[in-house]
């Protein structure tokens, strides 16, 4: 289900007016909003971008991602200037091709890709992204989350790409820059992650840039004796790793690989913050979530909701929580698609969610 040109996917005439306050007001509300008009077509307005955050309006790292979906469709915008409030969006057709985005700051440059992702995947001919700025920053994605996990489960979904990371950036100064080779013309399907089976192994990654890597192995060493008390007879390793770098920063990561899913959870280090800290913070993700009967962690459950909508077979999936960003991108995507999303869950819970179009 790809909607070519400005063919309505909902039977709607005009704009879409969409309130970026709704949910958790945040830069998610934005980010699907111009990934579903390249992909059915679909003009938009927002209002009140951010309204949820402090500093609201766009920012560098929001601007960037708005930018790219308009060079990659030739998009007619307005109101795309720092700080501003509101904008309007009106996509033409995907061009695939090679394109470099600099965010300019340490902006995740996750979030860009995820962006244009699947309007890339989806078009016709094969694209080459490169994107600068962050790759390592807190309450993103980091580059690993997505080589690991994000794209090994869009990849069982038929969207299938390259990842490459020539420089790590880490916040604040980032600096960093990651690659992507989209091959396009993917063909979606549905996915079953209702259940995720016995636990097979535990992953693990320690890493450091322009730091000691001494910090690395006392990073991998409290992980690995608070996760021998939590999974005791499940086998676990921990690599450690010095990362190419401009700027200084830490990284620990554990991707739990069960029979039918895997989850994962990592933490970053900061000035003033041990390293024992990070390795706690990582292992009590995954503590949390194999307390739960869930077969995805939350943020996978949010990061896939979009494409899962674009499948014409019906997808269901269990997560270990539902979060108020899963909730609006929810809300984000019934603007655009004719598509059932039910979440049979509260906030803060496990929940089924089924998508059926």
């Amino acid at each position: 289900m790809f909607f070519n040109g400005h063919q309505q996917s909902n039977g709607k005439s005009g704009l879409i007016a969409i309130d970026g306050s709704i949910g958790e007001g945040g830069g998610q509300v934005l980010r699907s909003a111009l990934s579903l008009s390249l992909l059915t077509g679909q003009a938009f307005t927002m209002t009140n971008i951010r309204a949820g955050r402090p500093k609201s309006g766009l920012r560098p790292q929001h601007l960037a991602a708005v930018h790219a979906a308009a060079q990659i469709s030739h998009a007619s915008v307005k109101g795309d200037r720092k700080g501003s409030g509101q904008i309007s969006f009106a996509s033409g057709p995907i061009k695939s091709g090679e394109y470099h985005f600099d965010i300019g700051t340490a902006g995740a440059t996750s979030l860009v890709l995820q962006t244009l992702l699947l309007p890339l995947a989806l078009a016709k001919g094969s694209s080459h992204l490169s994107i600068t700025g962050g790759t390592h920053v807190p309450w993103s994605p980091c580059y690993h989350y997505l080589d690991l996990h994000w794209g090994r489960l869009l990849s069982r979904m038929g969207i299938r790409f390259d990842l490459t990371l020539s420089k790590v950036g880490f916040y604040p100064e980032g600096g960093g820059e990651l690659q992507a080779k989209i091959p396009g013309g993917a063909h979606l399907k549905g996915i079953d992650l209702s259940d995720r089976g016995t636990l097979k192994h535990v992953r693990g990654l320690s890493g450091v840039a322009n730091l000691p890597l001494e910090i690395a192995e006392r990073q991998r060493t409290q992980s690995l004796k608070r996760l021998k008390n939590l999974i005791s007879k499940v086998d676990v390793e921990v690599a450690i790793e010095s990362f190419p770098a401009q700027t200084k920063g830490t990284l620990l990561l554990l991707l739990a690989e069960f029979e039918h899913s895997q989850a994962c959870f990592f933490a970053l280090g900061a000035r003033g913050k041990p390293a024992e800290r990070v390795a706690d913070e990582a292992v009590d993700g995954l503590a949390r979530f194999l307390r739960t009967n869930g077969a995805v962690d939350p943020w996978l459950a949010d990061q896939i909701l979009l494409p899962l909508a674009m499948t014409k077979s019906p997808s269901v999936l269990r997560t270990s929580e539902v979060t108020r960003h899963l909730l609006t991108n929810a809300e984000v995507i019934r603007y655009f698609l004719p598509v059932d999303i039910a979440v049979d869950g509260p906030l803060g819970r496990p929940a089924f969610i089924r998508l059926k179009s």
